[in-house]
């Protein structure tokens, strides 16, 4: 049923505000609405660390690569020309620009392509050829040689699985895909066998399967024993969150003993936003229209129409018919339109209240002459139908034989920023690694076997697909926090809250420096409170949940940082509590094993200017998830930036690749990363089965000495030091030794009278010297006496 409301009623409900003659000076005051600027990724010239401070107060989005050559810093940003121009106020200047909004939409393009590509790889019916199996004995052993090939052999995520029967004990292994210039030729593998079998079976994951006789390959392998069989390269495009989840359900159907799929409580807003349309150009003329249902619940079905009733002394009327709403536009005697952007934001509110919300634009008072027009409101989001606009339940996989909190735990999760599409793929490959090399991989089962591992690929996966769909810079989640003011659609790009700035250590709402907390349209907004989000929440749930977690990996991209706490300073400069100098060097231990994996795959070196702790290498990041897991939890939480420059020989500099690059170079990180995520497996579970205590030695120990003497201390390992000076027991309590300058060794002890110096040391493992137990009267800790004349 139609329903419309009159002028006269309108000013009898609004006094005052009815319809009062606007003058051109007043209609004049407002200005252009500019279209939507376009996007870049542009290196700037910034002058010292001071005004990278201030880039980062300023709320500039930057992308995590900061090059420093002597107090200038080269440092990338994604901005828009208008806030270049803003920069240069700040004497901040465009070095180059490195990546167009059109190179973006290309990634999109490509992925699109792949996508479709496998949908109908996965279409077709799977069938498997046996193309080779054969035995052979070398010198040393005997082995067994399989080359298949699969129809959909072309998709990385088709796996190909051998069985077959040795000394009456069945035997499985995965095959490795083989892929030469882009053609996929084969799965294959070679494995030592102990009884040559008399048949073999290969299935894929997709459900064809064939048997061959295994015959006798003629001669001996001239080059030796083959080396160790280990499968990888699971994937060929960048994958959305609902093929994330997808593989990962996969992988915890085909090895239920293996995997488990956590469901976390805590369901994001969705992929979903309320219809609107803001109708005029003009800054005080112009009406921003919002639905009042999410735009695929019938915001989308809306339309709105301002009308000239094309006659004389008209009232301002708003009629509603179902989902159509129509303005007739007030007229004055000789049928000018005179209504005001005020005074139609006030009637829709009024009349059509049920259906829309209005409001002027950005707040302005709206003294404008509203101009006729029409819209259609939408809630502009394209993805396909099968994506659900509703809100989405995150998962995390869950890898382990014994997965009841028995064994420690190490957790890698990815995409807090919508953005890094490499970074999922870092899981799923290592996933993928982890169960396919089970079977037939020793160092493989010994990790799974010992370890609870858990993978989060995507931890944003509402902005995931925004940024996959609709806007590929997504930073951050989707929840809209800004008011009115701040909510029309053309500040759409701009709401969200950054995941890695909600958390409750170092946050700015505690004064540390690295986001904002009064800026909702910020790349660095950190929400109206500390853990408001959902998403930051599950991360919380599930460090609660399972308090084995001893180690974490935080995987964003680009830039090739390798980095670790404290992550935040406050505006004197002074970070969050530094490990001790013990975990600063288990710290650096560890990331050596992690980085030496990570360059194995391809050569990529982690510079070592790009290593260490946050504020050391990068900026401050108020709020960071890592920072919560060290400080609250405990656990040692690292930072990967995937994504390190490549070396250009022929313009003499290092190059950026992007957080989309063209998928062959996101192919390559994930590998290497996924090298470096299995190594920081490989480091935790060293560390569970480290049980030898450290040791240490006071350099100088006993003795006199004519005047003060600095003391240093050997250890045989990183460990942290518990000392007193006063001749007491040493405790947990006690003082400890830390670092003697950012990024130096520990520091000395300077003892300038004759003291009595106890100690005892811990280990990352929880080992303590000498097996010493500070909470009784134990007394076998270490001590010198120091005799100063």
């Amino acid at each position: 049923m139609a329903t419309t409301i009159s002028a006269l009623s309108f000013t009898t409900l609004y006094p005052g505000l009815g319809v009062p003659a606007v003058t051109g000076a007043q209609q004049l005051e407002g200005e252009q609405i500019l279209p939507e600027e376009s996007l870049s990724i542009v290196q700037l010239q910034v002058p010292n660390k001071k005004a990278l401070d201030k880039l980062v107060e300023m709320g500039i989005d930057l992308t995590h690569r900061v090059h420093q050559h002597g107090e200038e810093l080269d440092v990338d940003v994604v901005v828009t020309p208008s806030e270049i121009e803003e920069l240069r106020k700040h004497g901040i200047t465009v070095k180059e620009t490195l990546i167009t909004e059109a190179q973006w939409n290309q990634r999109t393009a490509e992925r699109n392509a792949a996508v479709q590509q496998e949908s109908t790889i996965a279409a077709a019916e799977d069938t498997i050829k046996v193309l080779r199996a054969n035995h052979y004995t070398n010198q040393s052993a005997t082995f067994l040689y399989v080359e298949a090939k699969s129809s959909a052999g072309t998709s990385a995520s088709t796996a190909l699985t051998a069985k077959w029967v040795e000394n009456g004990v069945e035997k499985t292994a995965s095959l490795s895909r083989f892929v030469d210039y882009g053609e996929y030729m084969y799965h294959w593998m070679e494995l030592p066998v102990t009884a040559i079998p008399e048949s073999i079976t290969i299935s894929s994951n997709l459900g064809g399967s064939a048997t061959s006789a295994v015959t006798q390959w003629l001669g001996e392998d001239k080059k030796g024993s083959p080396k160790k069989h280990y499968v990888k390269d699971f994937v060929d495009h960048y994958m959305d969150p609902y093929e994330l989840y997808e593989r990962a359900e996969k992988l915890a159907k085909e090895f239920p003993d293996l995997v488990e799929i956590i469901e976390m409580p805590n369901k994001t807003n969705g992929y979903r936003r309320l219809a609107q349309a803001t109708i005029g150009s003009v800054t005080n003329s112009a009406v921003v229209v919002s639905s009042k249902a999410w735009g695929h619940e019938g915001g989308n079905d809306i339309t709105v129409e301002f009308k000239n009733p094309g006659k004389s002394s008209q009232p301002l009327t708003v009629t509603v018919d179902d989902s159509k709403v129509i303005v007739d536009l007030a007229t004055d005697s000789s049928g000018k339109l005179i209504s005001t952007a005020s005074q139609v934001v006030s009637a829709l509110n009024s009349k059509a209240g049920n259906l829309v919300t209005a409001t002027t634009y950005r707040g302005n008072t709206g003294t404008g002459i509203v101009a006729a027009g029409s819209a259609k409101l939408s809630d502009n989001l394209n993805a396909p139908a099968h994506i659900a606009r509703e809100p989405q339940t995150v998962k995390a996989i869950r890898i382990g034989k014994h997965r009841d909190g028995s064994k420690p735990g190490v957790l890698g999760y990815a995409q807090e920023h919508a953005r890094e599409w490499v970074t999922p793929l870092v899981t799923i490959e290592t996933a993928e690694r982890l169960l396919r090399n089970y079977a037939h991989d020793g160092e493989t089962k010994q990790l799974v076997n010992n370890l609870d591992i858990f993978l989060i690929p995507s931890v944003n996966p509402d902005g995931a697909l925004y940024s996959f769909y609709d806007y590929n810079m997504q930073r951050k989640n989707m929840t809209n926090h800004c008011g009115p003011t701040q909510s029309d659609p053309g500040n759409r790009n701009g709401w969200g809250v950054d995941l890695n700035r909600n958390h409750s250590v170092g946050s700015v709402f505690d004064g540390y420096v690295g986001a904002s907390n009064t800026n909702c349209l910020s790349s660095t907004y950190a929400g109206p409170a500390e853990n408001s989000e959902p998403e930051s929440r599950n991360l919380i749930w599930l460090a609660d949940k399972n308090p084995n977690i001893k180690f974490a990996m935080n995987i964003h991209s680009y830039g090739g940082y390798f980095m670790w706490s404290p992550g935040a300073y406050n505006p004197k400069r002074e970070t969050l509590p530094r490990p001790t100098a013990g975990q600063e060097a288990f710290y650096w231990a560890a990331s050596n094993e992690i980085l030496n994996d990570i360059q194995d795959h391809r050569g990529t070196v982690i510079l070592p200017s790009r290593t260490g702790p946050i504020p050391d290498v990068l900026y401050s990041a108020a709020g960071n998830s890592a920072d919560y897991l060290w400080y609250e939890k405990g656990i040692y939480a690292w930072n990967f930036e995937v994504g390190a420059d490549l070396w250009d020989s022929s313009r003499n500099r290092w190059s950026l690749v992007g957080f989309q690059p063209p998928f062959e170079e996101g192919h390559e990180e994930a590998m290497e990363f996924a090298n470096g995520l299995i190594g920081l497996i490989k480091v935790a579970y060293n560390q569970s089965k480290d049980k030898q205590p450290p040791s240490t030695k006071a350099v100088p120990g006993n003795g006199t000495f004519q005047g003060p003497v600095e003391v240093a201390f050997e250890t045989s390992e990183a460990a942290t030091i518990y000392y007193t000076l006063d001749g007491t027991r040493p405790t947990f309590q006690s003082a400890h030794l830390r670092l003697s300058g950012t990024r130096e060794p520990a520091e000395t002890l300077k003892i300038d009278k004759t003291t009595v110096l106890n100690w005892f040391a811990v280990d990352a493992a929880g080992n303590i010297e000498k097996s010493y137990n500070p909470l009784n009267n134990s007394a076998n800790f270490n001590s010198v006496k120091i005799t100063i004349k």
